[in-house]
């Protein structure tokens, strides 16, 4: 199958810091492919640098394809035909986003006007649509109200049929579940993974919970100072993780079933981007680690399983009939 978006060896640095240390990452149409990792790790910056969204004083090398057309290094009026109307994004915090003094609609219409040139009578009905889409009840009465009139899920939800309003074939999800409670989160993911199934688009859903990642994802990577460091299907993943950072972040979880025990946080923090270990990045926090990976760095690297692993020493591949079992259980 022919890849929706091709990133090979994307760089970024910012004041001549490297940050993104050559990303290589494919998204297929109509696939839901998840970025985890801690704050800091990269995730973010991987696609705001496929998008030029990134402030002057970065500098982006490597290759970002959309079909046919390359957009790293493109011109503006490129970009610009493709943000909003090829690849939508939205943010962490619908209240940032939203225009505090300007009314909802005006703004959907807005969008409309821009990505498909719609004005009018037009315009309005299809962002009444858009707000039925999303689940906005009343989208006629509420039509002229402020942002703050609505809550923070409904927010979001507004901020999703914004990038709606394109009809895009891929939409980016950055950290979209973070602000809001653990009921509006839910229907904010099962709002997702609905629009992915009746509009046929591509989602990358960047974020730190993996439980969010595992309810509308097929795929995971797993970014950790600006590396992928491991990357496979879900279900492979949260039956086996191997990567001692991955491993990590599942440590971390607390267990909903069973005696309350205390959580096994990975030790230490990402390290500053202008002072990476001369090997593996995770060697200072890694209880697997060896001299090797002091002074080595691993490369991302095909597995038998089908996963890609970037790892000297990696976790054990778990025994074929304990993984079924646990896929099972997953599903």
């Amino acid at each position: 199958m022919t890849n929706l978006v091709k990133i090979r060896g994307l760089r970024v640095a910012f004041d001549g810091v490297p940050v993104l240390h050559g990303i290589d990452l494919d998204v297929a149409p109509g696939e839901a492919l998840g970025l985890v990792g801690e704050s800091g790790c990269g995730k973010s910056v991987t696609w705001l640098a496929a998008l030029g969204l990134l402030p002057p004083r970065a500098r982006v090398t490597g290759s970002v394809t959309l079909g046919d057309m390359e957009l790293s290094g493109a011109p503006r009026a490129r970009l610009e035909g493709v943000r909003g109307k090829r690849i939508a994004m939205i943010f962490q915090d619908p209240s940032s986003s939203l225009n505090p003094v300007q009314r909802v609609g005006k703004q959907l219409c807005e969008a409309l006007r821009v990505n498909r040139g719609l004005t009018g009578a037009p315009a309005r009905a299809e962002a009444l649509r858009l707000m039925d889409m999303v689940g906005i009840p009343d989208a006629q009465g509420r039509f002229g109200h402020f942002p703050h009139e609505f809550s923070g899920g409904q927010c979001q939800r507004l901020m999703i049929a914004m990038a709606l309003a394109g009809d895009p074939d891929l939409l980016i999800a950055d950290e979209p579940t973070t602000a809001l409670d653990a009921t509006i989160q839910a229907q904010i993911l099962d709002l997702l993974a609905r629009l992915r199934r009746e509009t046929g688009m591509a989602v990358v859903f960047i974020s730190h919970d993996l439980g969010a990642v595992a309810q509308i994802c097929e795929r995971v990577c797993v970014m950790y100072a600006g590396r992928i460091v491991e990357q496979g299907a879900v279900a492979q993943l949260f039956a086996r993780p191997r990567h001692p950072y991955t491993l990590g972040l599942f440590e971390a979880i607390p267990r909903l079933n069973g005696p309350r025990e205390p959580l096994a946080p990975i030790p230490g923090t990402v390290p500053d981007p202008r002072h990476l270990p001369k090997g593996c990045a995770f060697s200072p926090r890694c209880a697997q680690a060896r001299p090797f990976c002091r002074d080595e760095r691993p490369d991302l690297l095909g597995q038998q399983d089908g996963r890609q692993l970037a790892c000297a020493y990696p976790l054990p591949a778990a025994d074929p009939v304990k993984a079924v079992r646990k896929q099972k259980v997953l599903q």
